[in-house]
């Protein structure tokens, strides 16, 4: 794909639903009595992945499009499954089903991309087998075939669930994917489980397993829940995911002459650092019509173009906006001034080593950029040029560098635009839509 820096932009628009709560609301719909019914749902192939993995282990789900339909079973319905379940590139998917799994009386494969058999999965090993679940990595070079086990701690997998007790897990990472999972499988425990970790990370699980019944608390960095509740099905709508929106976000601050709304989007404070990112970076953003749905704060966010400036991005910020950090390595490349941005080693370990992959684009650009063990440092203010951008199929790389080929001399050309499905389908039709 080829993009140039021809256009302003205006209008408004709604991004795709959010995909950790898209993900979630098939899953707590799974395993909840009755039926279950999700407008907005992200129909990206990540959660795509998820519906086929639950329809695998015996779940009737209804995808229309509009909206999902999930007939849940209830704690104790699923089925073993008859095929390996494929998860596709979808961290989340692998990581919270991997939690019900943990509590189920049969056992489980999961396999998935490249991407995904390179992803450290002993942060779940771990606390799961604690509880009481076993665990068995295979060599993919003899899956399925020979089934020759491996200590990668890497997908293919099998987990053998069990009878589960809980416990209290110190995570030695701020992940909602981990504390999701370790909560999950407390559904299944004998006791109270919890699990605290060094930051707190995103809480929709604690949000959303509240709103179907469970008897989930949180205490600073601790959750906490109670095992056998009762879960009921719930009707969700899935707010605009605050991911995909900062693309608009950087687009609308970025271009000259451009102003963006974007509406209906989910601003939920443990995910919402990028606002606050924004704000300390001098760019013109504001919050409009903030109101609570389905349990989640929402607003629409208007941008204007605006001169931004360098800041700092570390700490307890980080978990915030770990998705959003390709996209404000962008920004700063373009903002005066220095932006540090460190505590992120959770960025060699997404969809890509996103320290490196970050470097290497905005290096071809022609910005100033130097990695580190947990960040990188940018001295933005140069006028990037355009290059051929390697995303290394990871869709957060290929929508950021989009949006800085819009902003740079010259031509930039993609050499993967689909991966950008894996969340956001309609992006590029989005952008074109909002051109002058």
């Amino acid at each position: 794909m080829q993009i140039t820096d021809k256009y302003a932009f205006h209008g408004e628009l709604s991004v795709p639903g959010d995909k950790s709560i898209s993900h979630r609301s098939i899953m707590f719909g799974a395993i909840s009595k009755g039926t279950t019914m999700v407008t907005n749902f992200l129909q990206g192939a990540d959660c795509l992945s998820t519906i086929s993995c639950f329809q695998k282990l015996g779940i009737s789900i209804e995808n229309q499009n509009s909206h999902i339909v999930i007939h849940g079973k209830g704690l104790h319905g699923l089925t073993a499954p008859s095929k390996i379940l494929n998860v596709g590139n979808s961290g989340t998917t692998t990581r919270l089903i991997s939690g019900i799994l943990a509590g189920q009386h049969f056992e489980s494969t999961l396999d998935g991309d490249d991407s995904i058999r390179k992803r450290p999965m002993k942060r779940i090993f771990t606390p799961l087998t604690q509880m009481g679940a076993e665990f068995s990595s295979w060599n993919p070079s003899s899956f399925p075939a020979s089934l020759q086990t491996t200590d990668s701690g890497c997908a293919p997998f099998t987990v053998r669930g069990g009878k589960l007790h809980g416990i209290h897990y110190n995570s030695p990472v701020a992940s909602a994917q981990v504390k999701s999972a370790v909560l999950l499988a407390g559904l299944y425990a004998e006791d109270i489980t919890s699990i605290t970790e060094p930051v707190l990370s995103r809480n929709h699980t604690e949000l959303m397993l509240s709103g179907f019944g469970a008897e989930v608390t949180s205490d600073g960095t601790t959750a906490s829940i109670k095992p056998e509740p009762k879960l009921e099905g719930q009707n969700i709508h899935v707010p605009g995911d605050i991911s995909s929106a900062a693309y608009f976000i950087a687009l609308g601050l970025l271009t000259p002459h451009s102003e963006l709304l974007i509406k209906n989007v989910g601003i939920n404070p443990t995910r919402s650092g990028i606002i606050t990112a924004v704000h300390a970076m001098g760019g013109n953003l504001s919050l409009i019509n903030e109101r609570t749905v389905s349990g989640e704060p929402v607003a629409d966010i208007l941008v204007k173009s605006s001169s931004m400036h360098g800041t700092v991005i570390d700490g307890e910020m980080i978990p915030t906006l770990i998705d959003e950090i390709p996209i404000l390595a962008v920004m700063a490349a373009f903002a005066e001034g220095t932006t540090t941005i460190k505590d992120a080693q959770e960025l060699k370990v997404k969809e890509s080593d996103r320290i490196a992959v970050i470097t290497e684009n905005l290096s071809a650009m022609g910005a100033s950029v130097t990695p580190s063990d947990d960040g990188m440092t940018i001295k933005g203010g140069r006028q990037l040029h355009g290059a051929q951008i390697h995303t290394h199929q990871d869709h957060r790389i290929a929508m950021a560098f989009t949006i800085a080929g819009l902003n740079a001399s010259g031509e930039t050309t993609l050499d993967d635009k689909k991966c950008a499905a894996i969340s956001y389908p309609s992006f590029f039709e989005d952008i074109l839509s909002l051109a002058d």
